[in-house]
Order: C-alpha cells, then structure tokens, then sequence
C-alpha cells in the first residue's frame, strides 16, 4: 500500500487549494484524488460556456433534490461541478465575499477564530482584483474582474434602483455590501479563472504532488478512532492508499457526509438501517443543509436588442467573432450582469436580498433554453436562509446519489423576505427609467398581487442557486461534526475542509467564502503540523 502525508478526497474549488498549499514546500507528499476527468471542454474557458455545461454528465454530477411539500412536490435540480476544478468549471462566476457580519455570527454562535477579523486576511490573500480599494487583494492567485460588457438597459435599471432610493456601489465586496452595480466575476481576460487554474495547474510540476482522476472514494479507511487512508475504484480497480498524516475531505457539501456515511461515520440508527456497521458516532452528518433559494421574475422589453436575440443567427456570429479576436461581448458574461444588495426592511442592519439581472430570459430555465423574443430577468434570493435541511445516503452503494431535502421556505422569516424582495424587484422595474423598455411582465404577472399569491408564485417556480452548505459544520458544541481547525470530533488523522464546514450562510455567491475556507484551513493544517 502506497502511502503520502496528505490525502486530499476532491480536486474540485477546496481540493485544488490544498493541494497546492500543502504540496508548496515541497516536503510532504500529496496525493490528491478527483472522480470526475481532466478539465478538457472548450466550452470551460468561455465564460457562456457554463450553460453547455450544467447539464453535462462529464462536468455535473446532476444532483437532485427529493419531492418536497414546499416547493409543490417538484424534483429541482443541484447541479455540482465534476473535475478538477469543481464547480468553478461551471458556476456563474459571480464572486462575493460576503458581509463583515457573517463571519462575526460565526464567531458569536462558537466558531472561535472565523470572525471577520480573523478570515479578511485570507480574502486578500487568494484575491487579484486591480481595481480595488485599500481592502482588496491585488496580488492573489484568483484573477477578478468587473463583468466589462454594458447595456443600455442594464444602464437603465441601474438609474432606476437610485430613483427607487438605493445607493450605487462600485465595490460589494468592500466592507459594505448594500447597493447596486456591476458584478464581479472570477476571470483573466474574458476568460473563465477556475480553482484548476488559479491553484491546481501551476502545482502539478511537482514531484511531490500526485493527481489522480476517475478516482471515486468508496470509503475512508480506520483502525480504532485514527483515519488511516482512503480506498477507491480507479479503472474497475480496487485502490488503497495510506495518510501517514491525514487524510483530508474537500469533496462537497454533499459528497462529504456521503463519504462520511458510507465509512461507518454518522448517524448510528441511519447507517444500521442500511447495513453499514457504525464506526464513529457524529448524529451532526447530513444536517443541518442550507442553500439559496431563488425565484426569477421576466419581462418581455423594447426598444433593445437581449440576448435572447443575439445569442442567434447573423448576431451571434458576430459575437463569438468578437469574443475569439478581442475577448469582448456576450460570450464573457455569466449568470449575472448587474447586482443588488439591498435590505427589505428599514430596521435591517444589513441587506437581506440579492438581485442578479441580466438581459435574458428563459423558455427553460433548468435547461437554460433561451426566449426567442427579448426579455430581461431579474434573480431574487434570500441572503441569509433559516430554514434547513438534510442530505443522506439512501444504500451503502457508493454510486448512488444521496438523497437531498432542502426544506426549502420552511421558516416564516424566510418566506417574507421572498415575498417582501420580489415585490421591491418589481418596484425597482416600475420606475421611470425602465419605461421605455418594459413592455409587460411575465412572471410572476401583473396578476399577482397578495403575499399569498407571491407565495405561491415561490413555492411553484423556486429553484436553487447551487450554493450547499453547512452539512458538516464546525462548531464547539456536541453536534458539530468537526472543531474549529477542522478536525473531525472524536477521530484522529481527519479533517474536512469545504463548504460542508460553513456553520452558517454567507450573503452571496459562496465560492470566494469555500477558497477562504480553504486557504485557512490549509494553513491549520500546516500549523498543526509544525506543531
């Protein structure tokens, strides 16, 4: 049995971060292993290319949620990245740190040392965004960039979110969030900047770095209450390989407590059920999920050309001309073009309601199938989400996907921000400067006025916006599944390090919270080391 100091289960955003942390000086031996391939698609680059990937078996795991009362009994999809690379092969690109507050409320409910305080310096440290202020990181590995394509209507709704009172701001991702503005999106260039690229690719030079692909965890190896390595199937083979240090979870806030559960790690009634003999008692494991949930509001516009019509016939050609000579147009943008962060009550400290409107609109939304008319869509999430959920496996097969229930609007604080944002998001369209654009509303419709009728409205067309977190939190309490460096409770030689971890939600786009995760929780593990 070939054995390495560091295991690493997951190349996807933490995975490619630890494996070039850990591997940097050169005096440990990593193995990292990836079920998914090489990041090999020419659609990866483009950044409009993530539409012809998330319904792609080679780079999306196609996730499920299980039928749920709330969401009308209906199956919605959770897309999750596959390769190294994860889900910043296929994501949205859209990048937020989140509010200072966040990380304090993490601190305040016992993740002592992940206050503000403590993880800004990580944000600065894997950020390479030129144009901001004194607090931003400008010589990191993650290339940033202001999404650089304008439109008049995107112009247009901006001078209407201030004639409904809400500030401008240039930069979200400083210490105050509120406002509206252009996104910020992970890219060099016009082109799509993945963890693959940011971390993984400028580490695999070295020797001490082994990367192995098609390489699907079975279970996690233990002799008493040490983890002691990983088996996998690689090629229809069997492998196991030795932590001589520790082996280390990156694979997801959905695949992590897989992995977990199929070792015997977990709920002790759940994995008896199944037949797995209960190897470490942890009821913490696939608890606990939160994710954002949105609703996407449409209208039908004038008087501009969307790119429901420019992603077609002679205009599109232009396009993608465009974007090969000079890495401009429509082909650099992603999920969202303009945001907004903004606070559905006046005795909000903080914005509780992310906006995401881009010139588009969908016939098929799941299968991001465009309109042939013009349209605009406006994205409206909840920042902060209380109600929660749970994922778990359904059999001790390995290859069978767990079984996920978000509980979606459970909370009645939840559902009145839904209601409360998306009556604001039509306020904001009401206002003079869009008048010569709108033509009508789509969805939800004019018709809809009452809270219940918003409701409802949510209930019936909600979907996630594939940010799963919180399944393994951390925490000093007797449920929380690791401590506050990220050591699994109760078992020596392993730690998890993802999204998993996150004990609550982050206001926005989680991937620039999971690289901080990362980066910081590569840092405790070299500490320890040392130490």
């Amino acid at each position: 049995m070939e054995t390495f100091d560091y295991v690493i289960v997951g190349g996807g955003t933490a995975g490619c971060v630890l494996a070039d942390r850990l591997s940097a000086s050169g005096k440990f031996r990593v193995l990292l292993l990836e079920a998914g391939g090489e990041p090999s698609s020419l659609w990866i680059p483009i950044p409009a290319g993530f539409s012809k990937l998330l319904t792609n078996k080679k780079y999306n795991w196609l996730f499920k949620t299980a039928p749920e009362e709330n969401t009308k009994g209906r199956v919605i999809s959770v897309p999750r990245g596959k390769g190294l690379g994860g889900s910043t092969l296929i994501n949205g690109m859209i990048y937020v740190r989140g509010q200072p507050e966040d990380y304090d409320a993490w601190e305040a409910d016992g993740a002592v040392g992940w206050g503000y305080r403590d993880v800004s310096p990580y944000f600065s440290k894997l950020e390479n965004y030129q144009p901001g202020g004194s607090t931003r990181g400008k010589a990191g590995p993650f290339h940033l960039e202001q999404v650089n394509e304008r439109f008049p209507i995107s112009d247009a709704f901006l001078k209407a979110a201030a004639q409904d009172g809400q500030p401008y701001n240039e930069d979200y991702n400083s210490p105050t969030q509120e406002g509206f503005g252009y996104y910020q999106v992970n890219q060099l260039n016009g082109r799509r900047w993945s963890a693959y690229d940011a971390y993984l690719k400028p580490a695999r030079s070295r020797s001490n770095l082994v990367v192995e692909t098609h390489a699907h965890v079975l279970r996690l190896e233990l002799s008493g209450k040490r983890c002691t390595g990983v088996t996998y199937r690689q090629n229809g083979r069997e492998v196991t390989v030795g932590a001589a240090t520790e082996v280390v979870l990156a694979a997801g806030a959905i695949q992590t407590p897989q992995i977990l559960e199929l070792s015997g790690i977990g709920c002790p009634e759940l994995l008896q059920s199944l037949g797995i003999p209960v190897r470490h008692v942890s009821r913490g494991v696939g608890e606990n999920y939160i994710d954002h949930f949105a609703t996407r509001m449409n209208w039908r516009v004038k008087n501009t050309v969307t790119l429901n019509e420019m992603s077609r016939g002679w205009r599109l050609a232009r396009e993608v001309a465009k974007y090969f000579s000079a890495k401009k147009g429509i082909l650099t943008l992603g999920t969202g073009l303009v945001h907004g962060f903004l606070k559905t009550r006046p005795d909000l400290l903080t914005p509780d309601a992310q906006y995401f409107m881009v010139h588009a609109s969908y016939a098929n939304a799941a299968e991001r199938v465009l309109d042939r008319l013009p349209g605009m869509t406006i994205g409206v999430a909840q920042l902060r989400p209380e109600s929660k959920g749970s994922i778990h496996i359904q059999s001790s097969n390995p290859f069978d996907q767990p079984v996920i229930r978000p509980n979606f609007l459970a909370s009645e604080v939840d559902q009145r921000c839904m209601i409360d944002s998306m009556k604001l998001a039509r306020r904001i369209v009401s206002q003079p400067a869009m008048k010569d654009y709108i033509d009508h509303e789509i969805s939800p419709g004019v018709g809809v006025k009452s809270d219940l009728e918003w409701l409802e409205f949510a209930r019936s067309n909600g979907q996630t916006i594939y940010h799963p977190i919180a399944t393994c939190r951390m925490g000093s309490d007797a449920n929380a599944v690791v401590d506050l460096r990220l050591k699994v409770r109760g078992l020596d030689g392993l730690r998890v390090v993802d999204a998993s971890v996150m004990p609550k939600m982050v206001s926005g786009n989680i991937q620039g919270a999971v690289i901080m995760v990362a980066e910081k929780g590569a840092d405790l593990i070299l500490e320890d080391r040392r130490a």
